[in-house]
């Protein structure tokens, strides 16, 4: 087993913008808040917005796909979701009213999870769905963003999902990015990043969000 990496500000949640902006809570995958990810919040501060990034992980992250993997198996699903509330939260106090939640993988099926109580303008999920079992009423508009490779669980593929959503009447917007695999977006993860298909996916990212939260 490889050693796990002790972040910075372990268990807080960092922020990044002028607070009393729309706010964005940034969900990180099975492998922890990493480095990659503040750059990428502070991206999506410079478009205007207050940026959450919370760990769920209480202070390290890791490399390793099979020590993800473990920490992933672990997580408190019930405490991570009230630490995206913690999140939340704070910004509101703030003077905040809309909020968008962004997350990848892990925590894009998190971010799905936590829209349906109705706390949330906008959600955008990288490489994540939710089965029929964990589907309920998404209130908000959904952008997902998909490798072309993946793997899915019965009843979790994106067509399903997809056509759970519009069932649903949730307005939903979705992008493949070809020749990609699971984990694209993560730049701290050599084996899977892709550094266009990254860039072209948080282009089309900050523009979702600026429309749901912003116009």
């Amino acid at each position: 087993m490889t050693p796990l990496v002790p972040i910075p500000s372990p268990g807080e949640t960092l922020f990044y913008g002028e607070p009393g902006n729309p706010a964005v809570v940034v969900i990180h995958d099975m492998y922890g808040r990493m480095p990659w990810l503040d750059p990428f919040a502070a991206a999506v501060a410079s478009r205007g917005f207050r940026v959450a990034v919370p760990d769920l992980y209480n202070g390290f992250c890791t490399t390793d796909t099979d020590d993800a993997r473990d920490l992933m198996q672990k997580l408190d699903v019930a405490r991570a979701l009230s630490i995206i509330d913690d999140a939340v939260e704070q910004d509101q106090e703030t003077g905040v009213e809309r909020v968008g939640l962004v997350g990848f993988s892990m925590g894009g099926w998190l971010a799905l999870l936590h829209a349906q109580g109705g706390g949330a303008d906008a959600v955008v999920a990288y490489y994540a769905s939710l089965s029929a079992a964990d589907h309920g009423v998404i209130p908000c508009a959904v952008l997902l963003q998909w490798a072309e490779f993946d793997s899915w669980r019965p009843d979790e593929d994106p067509l399903s999902f997809v056509e759970r959503l519009k069932d649903h009447g949730t307005p939903v917007t979705e992008h493949t990015y070809a020749g990609t695999q699971h984990s694209f977006a993560n730049a701290s993860v050599a084996d899977t990043v892709d550094t266009r298909a990254a860039a072209l996916a948080f282009a089309r990212t900050a523009v979702f969000l600026e429309a749901q939260l912003i116009d």
